[in-house]
């Protein structure tokens, strides 16, 4: 049966808003049975954890990867494999450091003093998916932001670790690395077993059994988001037609759930595109479900419309001719900009992270960095001077709000003492 690809009017709005709303469908079944594997690891600890490893992950191996098997690994690896990791590793390094807050001091007012002190978290863990094949991008992604930012034990969890995982992790710092996957793995680094470190954080993405359990322990350990299928905008009047298509469908390979939409005021781009897609098109497979179920292109009345039906959509990764369109987008995980920038490129080694909200979620941040990984606190000290010129105005303030202990608390400081009378003596 020959491939066909929708070509949908941005008038058609029930056309549409199918294809650029948030997808939020409810995965009841799923909490239901991640919530059972979470509370059982959680009570049950490494008894429990190893059960759920041997059944979901077929573990035969020990659960914890020596530091010896990690060195090992980079010897079996093909040269150029290995020399691709440490490439990747470097950029992502690189563009990491830059990301970090820094700590600064200012006086607002004089007697006054704030200063942000930007601390590394204690502990955090990183989770590579380990599907189909083993992905250390992932583990890059997730550990080296980590590692650069301090982090003192990034503990690493994937189901079946090969070479490059292993010499991934040697490379990106990681300090534990365990044969673990699933919603289990998650639990065990959200509670801790008598084997594996609670942490202060998880990242990394994952299936739906993944996402689940990150969400429900969400309340009692801090994560990164809520990941879902992956998703792909190229906004283009101009670009090429075969490398489009190219990018649509590679987006689409990662999961049958993906979202692939080119975007264009062009019926002549939309055209060519859509007979490039039919020809590049794999017969069978997650690009050709993705592309038929939830991908698409859409012939809009002007480029403005176009750059507005992105934002609206506020996707995780957006293709664009131009830097002019890149500033007017808004909403987006990351951006590419003209026609050498593939996105996959984005998903290895051009070093910024390929860890990013979907779903929406990118009207509200950008994809993973280092500042994760870092807490921001301020430290406050104010003279007698400064409580003086600024304590009228905080007392004022707590007794609008009616607190009137707040407003005492500054008062006791800036009432006058009293000086002892010298000389005085106790009568008997």
């Amino acid at each position: 049966m020959a491939f066909t690809v929708r070509i949908i009017e941005s008038s058609n709005a029930r056309g549409i808003d199918p294809l650029l709303a948030r997808r939020t469908r409810s995965q009841a079944a799923v909490v239901r049975r991640v919530a059972r594997i979470v509370d059982r690891v959680r009570r049950g600890g490494d008894a429990a954890l190893i059960g759920f490893a041997r059944r979901f992950d077929r573990l035969t191996l020990p659960i914890e990867v020596t530091v010896d098997e990690m060195q090992a690994a980079a010897q079996t690896l093909p040269g150029d494999v290995r020399r691709a990791i440490d490439v990747a590793a470097a950029n992502i390094r690189k563009v990491a450091r830059r990301q970090l807050p820094r700590a600064w001091t200012s006086q607002p007012s004089r007697g006054v003093s704030i200063s942000q002190r930007v601390l590394p978290l204690d502990r955090v863990g990183c989770y590579v998916p380990g599907g189909r094949y083993p992905l250390p991008s992932s583990l890059l992604m997730t550990a080296i932001p980590a590692d650069t930012a301090g982090v003192k034990e990034v503990i690493a969890v994937c189901p079946r670790p090969d070479a490059t995982i292993l010499h991934a992790a040697r490379v990106a710092g990681v300090s534990r690395l365990f044969r673990l996957g699933g919603a289990h793995a998650v639990a065990a680094l959200a509670y801790g077993t008598e084997t594996v470190p609670s942490v202060d954080k998880i990242v990394g993405p994952g299936n739906a059994f993944v996402a689940a359990a990150k969400a429900l322990v969400s309340p009692d350990c801090a994560i990164d988001f809520y990941a879902g299928p992956s998703e792909i905008v190229v906004v283009s009047s101009s670009g090429r037609p075969a490398w489009i298509a190219a990018d649509l469908i590679a987006q689409a390979e990662h999961d049958p759930d993906a979202r692939a939409i080119l975007l264009t005021p062009s019926r002549r781009l939309a055209a060519a595109v859509a007979r490039e897609l039919r020809g590049q098109m794999p017969s069978d497979g997650p690009a050709s479900h993705a592309m038929k179920i939830n991908g698409g292109i859409v012939v809009t009345r002007s480029l403005d419309e176009a750059i507005a039906l992105c934002d609206r959509m506020a996707p995780e990764h957006v293709v664009c001719d131009t830097n002019a369109v890149a500033g007017r987008i808004t909403r987006a995980g990351t951006v590419f900009v003209g026609d050498y920038s593939a996105q996959a490129s984005g998903d290895y080694v051009t070093g910024s992270n390929h860890v990013l909200p979907t779903n929406g979620a990118a009207r509200a941040r950008g994809g993973l960095s280092a500042a994760d990984f870092v807490r921001v606190t301020t430290v406050q000290r104010v003279t007698r001077d400064g409580l003086q010129r600024i304590g009228d105005a905080a007392t004022t303030l707590a007794k609008a709000e009616g607190l009137s202990a707040h407003a005492a608390s500054i008062e006791i400081r800036l009432t006058p003492r009293r000086p002892k009378k010298a000389g005085t003596k106790r009568s008997r």
